[in-house]
């Protein structure tokens, strides 16, 4: 994993859910990416030293918002969320919606709108520090279930995502990429790649390791979803001549069986 310019800390949280710290130490400033659960995150804090200035929340759903209120109130932390929640989600202070950017210390921060598993659904993308925060629209090796949006909304979520620099780290919200990764292989059981990520995934499961962040180029190899577009994944699905949303509905639609 390269050496990011932002320092970030992984938290765990409930069953599956992941939070992230990060943070600048030029800009003498640390914010965070959605709060499953308060105590985790004051943990997290302690832990570090570090002083929470600012709150970036992708989506409205209980497993990303549960501990807001609670850090919002001790820290005094301004907390950035998608307009289209704010009705939802009365602590944001700052609304921001598809194309909206801001600064964070020196870091340019660009919304990234990606409706479909929940209308509101933002990701944040910092190019300068090669960083994306994808909630639970892009996961490592999966994406998430469509709720709110439809099933072509969803795969041009994850293909804006797909488009961002290969080298861009990603944090997600859930720690779901063995099960996932699985899913995939019945997708694609001969690519290579996808085989040796999965006994690396393994080992790091077997050791109770988290598998997040990962990168915009480990998923392009080998995450089926992003890969709906590929002819020879088109052709192994009967689907040659489809539509690349209608093959992501296709598989999204298997994952959602399985």
């Amino acid at each position: 994993m390269p050496q990011l310019p932002l320092e970030t800390k992984l938290i765990a949280c409930r069953s599956d859910n992941y939070a992230v710290l990060a943070h600048d130490k030029e800009a003498n400033l640390t914010f965070l990416v959605d709060v499953p659960e308060a105590d985790a995150v004051r943990k997290a804090l302690q832990e570090t030293g570090w002083t929470l200035t600012h709150i970036l929340i992708t989506h409205h759903h209980h497993d990303h918002v549960e501990g807001l209120a609670a850090i919002k109130a001790e820290t005094g932390a301004k907390v950035i969320g998608p307009a289209d929640s704010k009705d939802k989600i009365p602590q944001i202070d700052e609304p921001v919606s598809d194309g909206d950017a801001f600064k964070l210390g020196d870091q340019d921060v660009y919304i990234l709108g990606t409706p479909g598993h929940t209308l509101d659904h933002v990701c944040y993308w910092l190019p300068k520090a090669q960083l994306a925060f994808t909630g639970d629209t892009l996961f490592v090796m999966g994406c998430g279930r469509v709720f709110e949006g439809t099933l072509k909304d969803m795969w041009f979520a994850v293909d804006k995502l797909a488009k961002l620099p290969p080298e861009t780290t990603f944090f997600c919200g859930h720690e779901y990429t063995e099960a996932n990764g699985n899913f995939c292989l019945t997708i694609e059981p001969e690519n290579e790649l996808l085989k040796q990520r999965m006994e690396e995934i393994r080992e790091l499961r077997a050791k109770g390791l988290p598998t997040v962040p990962s990168t915009i180029l480990d998923e392009l190899t080998t995450n089926v979803f992003l890969r709906a577009n590929d002819p020879d994944l088109k052709e192994s699905l009967g689907m040659a001549g489809a539509e690349d949303w209608e093959v992501f509905a296709e598989i999204r639609t298997r994952k959602d069986n399985a």
